[in-house]
C-alpha cells in the first residue's frame, strides 16, 4: 500500500516551505532571535493556529496541513508555542463558556499569551487523578492551595491551565476542578528544576491562598477531569516525538557518512542497526499522521493517541542510545557552545524524560490495552 497526501496538501507544504525558507539562515534553521518576529508574522497569517476555525482567530486547515504546518517548521528549528494552541485552546472550544472562549482565543491566536500546563505533583504523575492540590469556594472565588511539578515553562508563561480538587470526598476522578490562572497572581511563586542536562525547562510552582474568579473554571465544578481527558487526547499525538527522532536519526547518518574512518572499528552490525532505526523512525511517523487523519474526520483519537505517543518516544530514546554506542568515548563529550540538543551526549540524558512525560509508557499502555483491545483491567 502507498500512503501520498493530496495535491492540495502537497501545494500547502511547498507554501509553507517556501515560508519559511525567507526566515532561515545559512544553518537551515531560523535563528531563535528572530522567533518574535516569525511569530508575529505567523499571527498576522492566521498560522500560529493554522487548524482553528476562522471564527477563533484560526486559519481553517485541516488537521493533516496541521500536521504538515509542524513538520516543516521543526525542519527549520521552529518551536512554537505548543500548551495554548495544541491543548487549552482546543480543549476550550469544546468545554469553555463563550466568555472564556471570547477571552482567551484571540490572545492565544495572536501570540500575546503563553500557557503553562499544573497537572502533575510530587505524588500524582501517572496516576494524575491522586492529586492534593485544593481549590475551596469562597463566594464567587475559588482559594487555592497546593503544588505543581515539572510545570514545563511556567517561568515564561503567562498562565496556566491547572487541576484541582474541589470535593476530597468524591471518588477521586469525580472531584476535580479544571481552572485557568494567572501566574501574576499573588500567591504564586515558581522555583526552577534544573535537568539532568543543565537545562531549565522544569518548574515547581506553589499555590498559597491563589484567588481564582468562578469565571476561569472550564467546564462544570467536579467534571474537570474529563474535560482535562480532552486535553490529554490533543496532547499525545506524537508528531513532535516523531519529529525530534527523524532529526536525531538524520544527525546520526550524516556523521556517519562524513566519518567512515572513525567508525571502522565498530561492529558491522552498525549499519543495520541504523537501517533499523530508520524504518522505525518511519513507522512512527504514519501512526502520528494516522491521528492527524482521524482528527480530520472528526473522530477523537484516545489509544491511538497514546499508541504514538509510547512508541515514538520509545524510538527517541533507542536512536539516542545507538548514537552514544556508535560514537564510543567522544559520544560522551558535551559541548555547551553547541548546546542545547546538539550533541549525542545532550541526546542522550534528555532523553531519559520522554519515556515519563505526558504519560508514562505504562501507563499509556494501560490505555492501548483496556481501550484499544478491549482487554480487563488488572
Amino acid at each position: 500500500m502507498e500512503f501520498r497526501f493530496t495535491a492540495d496538501e502537497d501545494a500547502f507544504r511547498t507554501r509553507v516551505r517556501d515560508f519559511l525558507g525567507g526566515w532561515v539562515g545559512p544553518n537551515g534553521q531560523v535563528a531563535s532571535e528572530r522567533f518574535d518576529d516569525l511569530e508575529r508574522e505567523m499571527a498576522a497569517q492566521n498560522w500560529l493556529t493554522i487548524a482553528w476555525p476562522a471564527e477563533y482567530g484560526g486559519g481553517g486547515a485541516s488537521p493533516l496541513q496541521q500536521l504538515i504546518f509542524k513538520e516543516e517548521c521543526w525542519r527549520a528549528g521552529v518551536s512554537l508555542d505548543s500548551q495554548g494552541v495544541n491543548l487549552l485552546g482546543p480543549s476550550l472550544m469544546v468545554h469553555g463558556s463563550e466568555e472564556q472562549k471570547r477571552e482567551h482565543l484571540p490572545r492565544i491566536a495572536s501570540g500575546e499569551v503563553r500557557w503553562a500546563q499544573g497537572f502533575s505533583e510530587p505524588g500524582a504523575g501517572s496516576d494524575l487523578a491522586s492529586l492534593q492540590t485544593r481549590a475551596v469556594r469562597d463566594g464567587d472565588d475559588y482559594i487555592i492551595n497546593g503544588q505543581k511539578i515539572w510545570t514545563s515553562g511556567a517561568h515564561l508563561a503567562d498562565w496556566i491551565h491547572l487541576l484541582a480538587r474541589t470535593d476530597p470526598d468524591a471518588p477521586k476522578h469525580r472531584g476535580i476542578s479544571y481552572f485557568m490562572i494567572n501566574l501574576r497572581s499573588p500567591g504564586i511563586t515558581i522555583r526552577p528544576l534544573i535537568q539532568l542536562t543543565g537545562v531549565h525547562g522544569f518548574n515547581e510552582v506553589f499555590f498559597d491562598d491563589v484567588r481564582v474568579p468562578r469565571r476561569n473554571m472550564i467546564s462544570e465544578e467536579n467534571r474537570g477531569w474529563y474535560a482535562a481527558t480532552t486535553t490529554l487526547d490533543f496532547e499525545r499525538s506524537g508528531i513532535e516525538r516523531n519529529l525530534v527522532a527523524q532529526r536525531d536519526w538524520r544527525r546520526l547518518y550524516e556523521f556517519a557518512a562524513s566519518n567512515r574512518a572513525a567508525l571502522v572499528n565498530r561492529p558491522a552490525t552498525w549499519r543495520h542497526r541504523m537501517a533499523d532505526l530508520r524504518i522505525e523512525v518511519e513507522v512512527g511517523q504514519w501512526i502520528a499522521r494516522r491521528v492527524a487523519w482521524m482528527q480530520g474526520r472528526g473522530l477523537v483519537p484516545n489509544y491511538e493517541s497514546s499508541m504514538s505517543k509510547t512508541y515514538n518516544s520509545e524510538v527517541g530514546q533507542r536512536i539516542a542510545e545507538f548514537g552514544v554506542s556508535l560514537l564510543g568515548l567522544p559520544g560522551q563529550l558535551r559541548e555547551p557552545e553547541r548546546e542545547p540538543g546538539q550533541t549525542i551526549a545532550f541526546r542522550y540524558l534528555d532523553a531519559r524524560r520522554l519515556t515519563v512525560g505526558q504519560g508514562t509508557s505504562e501507563i499509556n499502555r494501560n490505555v492501548i490495552a483496556t481501550r484499544g483491545l478491549g482487554l480487563p483491567r488488572a
